[in-house]
């Protein structure tokens, strides 16, 4: 049953790739770099409401949903192994799930914990968002490129 849902899912997984990896392009990009010219506190004050507007259905279906279809993606792919495509399909998998789930996981919902934890107009504010810019941006970087090179495996995978 599972062979038979793998172009579907590979094709899902590529689309939710894509929207994650436009995401976190945006703040790679743009976002972070606009909130990095504000004075500490607005800036701290405005990526703490974009983190709380963030936990929405929608996005949390694009990067948690993706990152279930890429569950069973690495399932299908070891057990069709001897199929084409099987090798890219778990690289995609696997490339998503360390480089989107673990990573922000790991870092960068920590560093928003802290952001959120820290008073914006303190000098302490001021230290935690410097620290903040550099590594949140630095993870998010990370999983930009790592969405996009999934997005990549899974359309190799696809063809």
């Amino acid at each position: 049953m599972i062979m038979k849902l793998l172009p579907t899912l590979t094709f899902v997984a590529a689309l939710g790739s894509g929207v994650v990896a436009g995401v976190f392009f945006a703040f790679s990009s743009f976002v972070m770099p606009g909130l990095a010219r504000m004075p500490a506190a607005g800036g701290i004050a405005a990526m703490n409401s974009i983190n709380v507007t963030a936990v929405t259905p929608m996005f949390m279906t694009a990067l948690f949903g993706t990152g279930l279809v890429c569950l069973v993606l690495a399932v299908g792919a070891i057990l069709g192994w001897n199929q084409p495509g099987s090798f890219w399909l778990l690289a995609g998998a696997l490339i998503y799930l360390v480089g989107n789930l673990i990573v922000t996981m790991i870092f960068n919902v920590p560093l928003n914990n802290a952001l959120a934890a820290v008073d914006p107009v303190s000098t302490n504010g001021a230290a935690v968002w410097t620290t903040y810019l550099k590594y949140w941006v630095m993870w998010n970087h990370v999983r930009t490129i790592t969405a996009t090179a999934a997005l990549g495996c899974f359309i190799v995978a696809w063809r």
